[in-house]
């Protein structure tokens, strides 16, 4: 079953459930995709939904931390309960032990001696871990490495 597919199946069951926070996420993202669609004038396959929730998960943990540094926490948990609804749909995440196994093994593909590589090498792992590892933390163990 496409991703797409599955998001219509469970928008139905959180209609029938009256589950509000599951179904206006979900109709969130079909949203998001439709908007990819028209923009984009082509089908969204999965990788590229897993990308726009990816995105759509950043945007919620960037907003709910900000609304807990200005105290408002009910508009936080709100942001927080969507982020929970946005993962149900995204592949299971690397650990961390995986990320640093995957950026040891860019390394040596591409043969990275240092700093100025680093665009060659995240390009690299921007195509195999997309939707799989937060590059954030990619980003992180690659400078690690790299500085080594």
């Amino acid at each position: 079953m496409s991703l797409k597919a599955r998001l219509a199946e469970d928008m139905k069951t959180a209609m029938r459930a009256k589950d509000s926070v599951t179904l206006s996420t979900v109709r969130l993202i079909n949203a998001a995709v439709k908007q990819f669609e028209v923009d984009e004038r082509t089908e969204a396959d999965d990788a590229k939904v897993v990308a726009i929730i990816t995105k759509m998960v950043k945007q919620r943990n960037d907003s709910a931390k900000i609304y807990t540094d200005a105290g408002r926490s009910d508009l936080a948990d709100k942001e927080n309960a969507e982020t929970e609804v946005l993962k149900r749909y995204l592949p299971q995440m690397m650990s961390a032990e995986e990320i640093r196994a995957a950026v040891a093994e860019a390394v040596a593909e591409t043969g990275a001696a240092g700093m100025a590589d680093m665009g060659k090498v995240m390009g690299v792992l921007k195509t195999r871990l997309a939707g799989k590892a937060d590059m954030g933390e990619v980003n992180k163990a690659l400078k690690a490495v790299l500085a080594a």
